[in-house]
């Protein structure tokens, strides 16, 4: 059976949030991002042709468009509508995975039997638009790739089916940038030896393109054949990774036990960023010698920067530890994931602070990820 497989993409998904809430933001060039040394976590289509784009900083964005307003946005209600748009989608369809904060991949298989794959993914965009506000693209296809790079080329509010017969002769004219997994380095990698569209690129012979890449090569060269068997994984919110230390002895060394919060919240958020994963919700835990538990969550912008998950655990430390009794256990919790493509928390970081953790990751995965770390984490009289 030929596979069924649609991505789903939200237009501009943090600028149309707060259009909706703000009418007077409508129409103008608006730039979504956290103050003159942050970065762009959207734009709008009006600031787009000014060539302002998403991660750029916004000091450059403003020299492109210097009328474009700067609004720092509500992550509060970006999480909501994205919960909301996940239930609208999820309720129509038998198989959903949700990629990012306003992006998903339906699997439709079979379904074409019953109503016709792509008139029923119109209704599912259609139900969206109605039942939210936001603007929806999507496209068709048969394998995950190929409907992705159609939304791509589809936005704003696009409709795109490509069928089984039109997938070469979509991708061939397009550059090899478009391919999901090619980043700039790839990009000028393929580029020095003249290969800038996919067409090009799928006739490269696979050997060649594994020699100059590595294992990713026979991937790409699919990709660039329209190739992809892998499948839309179901989507569950309750996913979530954790820490906790039990201690051998009670303890109430409240800066040792905060140490060992800081620690493990670095060590989790570099997990989150290895598998390209962000968090929304905090969550520390304490036992009490005598077992009492006690737990308390916050929710934060969706993040995988250890010095805003850090900070948030150790002040929600502060206000669960409220017996002066010592502790048995102390653990530490970040849940609500979604896939990010954004590794950082574009709200609030710096171009700084993102160039620290770029650099501090490299060591990490070049000497172990316990090569280097924030002093906070360590205990030097040990």
């Amino acid at each position: 059976m030929n596979r069924a497989i649609v991505h789903m993409d939200l237009d501009t998904f943090f600028v149309s949030c707060e259009r909706l809430n703000h009418s007077e933001l409508n129409e103008i060039p608006l730039i979504i991002g956290g103050g003159d040394r942050g970065v762009v976590a959207s734009c709008s289509y009006e600031a787009r042709k000014f060539g302002v784009r998403s991660a750029m900083p916004i000091r450059m964005a403003l020299r492109l468009c210097p009328d474009a307003k700067v609004v720092k946005g509500d992550y509060e209600n970006f999480s909501k509508m994205s919960h909301l748009v996940t239930e609208v989608i999820q309720d129509k369809v038998p198989l959903m995975e949700k990629a990012s904060i306003d992006e998903f991949y339906l699997d439709l298989t079979g379904m074409d039997k019953f109503f016709g794959c792509y008139q029923w993914t119109k209704e599912i965009a259609s139900a969206v638009k109605k039942e939210t506000g936001l603007p929806i693209s999507f496209a068709l296809s048969n394998n995950k790739t190929v409907s992705k790079i159609g939304t791509g080329e589809s936005k704003p509010e696009g409709k795109f089916q490509i069928r089984e017969t039109e997938i070469q002769p979509f991708l061939n004219p397009l550059s090899v940038k478009k391919i999901p997994m090619v980043g700039d380095k790839t990009f000028q990698l393929l580029s020095r030896i003249g290969v800038r569209t996919i067409h090009t690129l799928s006739e490269m012979p696979v050997l060649v393109l594994q020699q100059m890449i590595g294992a990713n090569g026979k991937e790409l060269w699919k990709k660039a054949n329209g190739i992809d068997e892998n499948p839309v994984v179901p989507y569950s919110e309750k996913k979530s990774i954790s820490s906790e230390r039990t201690f051998a002895t009670d303890s109430i060394d409240v800066l040792e036990i905060k140490r060992l919060i800081s620690g493990m919240a670095e060590k989790l958020a570099y997990q989150l960023r290895q598998e390209k994963w962000l968090t929304s919700t905090v969550v520390i835990k304490i036992r009490y010698s005598n077992f009492d538990t006690e737990t308390k969550q916050h929710k934060v912008a969706y993040t995988s920067a250890d010095h805003t998950l850090s900070r948030v655990a150790l002040e929600l430390f502060n206000k669960v530890y409220t017996r002066r009794m010592r502790i048995r256990l102390v653990g530490l919790r970040f849940t609500d994931l979604v896939h990010g493509n954004h590794q950082m928390n574009l709200f609030e970081d710096t171009e700084e602070q993102m160039s620290l953790y770029q650099t501090m990751d490299y060591l990490k995965n070049r000497f172990g990820k316990d090569a280097l770390g924030r002093a906070s984490g360590y205990d030097f009289g040990k």
